[in-house]
């Protein structure tokens, strides 16, 4: 069953809504700019569980909703039908196992089954634009959020030394697992976990795509990570969003350097 929610002020109240339907069995969801659309298996659902969302009684919010049920699908089928390689700036290709091989310089191939980041997304897309920018040659880099494993297989091919990916979602870490060998990346540890496993760790540069309130919570643990002169680049939030993630961040002597935009979405700089 897929619910498509519109919220305002839409943040904080997708963020609520999105909590209180996950606890009342609500298994995935997709961010849009005004709200979210979220699912649930149908076994799952009774058409009274939205009787006990507070927020939709919360006279601060404006919220509608509208409610389909999704047939069953090949979704594999689906995927390959909808899943077009993409080109970042000319250089970087990303695409299935079953697209023809490019011309361009790098070539990474994705597999993401459930798993984000092949590219389409503006997150990923601009996360891959500041890493074509940047220097990764011998560097230690860390891809906090990683995914497909689409930005730490970037890192190697850009020159890394080595590169750790972490994801806390089991189905992240066994895709981007495949995707690594895929692409025949001999300098990537994958990880299953969350900012935890970074005590004592140290890195040059940090990717973390992830969502603006784990970078905020995460923010402080990157900094303690980052070497001298080290780059963190973050994406995964709105252009409004900007002023509080550079506050955190200067917070811990992080210094702003740039940012990138693709429809409201951004992907910033700092440097340590």
């Amino acid at each position: 069953m897929e619910y498509t929610f519109k919220v305002s002020p839409a943040n904080p109240g997708t963020e609520i809504l999105i909590a209180e339907l996950g606890y009342a069995g609500f298994e995935s969801f997709v961010e849009q700019q005004d709200g979210v659309v979220a699912y649930i298996q149908k076994q799952d659902w009774n058409s009274e569980m939205l009787n006990d969302i507070l927020i939709l009684k919360n006279p601060d919010f404006e919220i509608s909703h509208t409610m389909l049920e999704i047939e069953q699908q090949n979704w594999n089928q689906e995927w390959e039908r909808n899943f077009h390689p993409i080109v970042v700036d000319g250089i970087c290709t990303v695409r299935a196992p079953f697209h023809e091989v490019p011309d361009t310089k790098l070539d990474i191939i994705i597999e993401p089954k459930m798993s984000f980041g092949t590219g389409h997304h503006e997150t990923t897309h601009m996360m891959i634009q500041l890493v074509l920018q940047n220097d990764f040659v011998d560097k230690k880099v860390l891809d906090m959020g990683c995914g497909t494993g689409v930005l730490a297989i970037l890192a190697e091919k850009q020159g890394a030394a080595a590169v750790d990916a972490i994801d806390v979602d089991n189905w992240c870490y066994l895709n981007a697992q495949e995707n690594v060998e895929r692409n025949d990346c001999s300098k990537i540890q994958v990880y299953e976990g969350d900012a935890s496993l970074l005590s004592g760790k140290r890195y040059d540069i940090i990717i973390a795509n992830i969502n603006r309130n784990i970078l905020l919570e995460d923010i402080p643990v990157y900094a303690n990570c980052l070497n001298d002169n080290g780059m963190l680049f973050l994406s995964g939030f709105y252009k409004d969003d900007i002023p509080k993630i550079q506050e955190r961040c200067e917070e811990f002597s992080l210094k702003f350097i740039e940012n990138i935009e693709k429809n409201l979405w951004v992907a910033v700089k700092f440097i340590n």
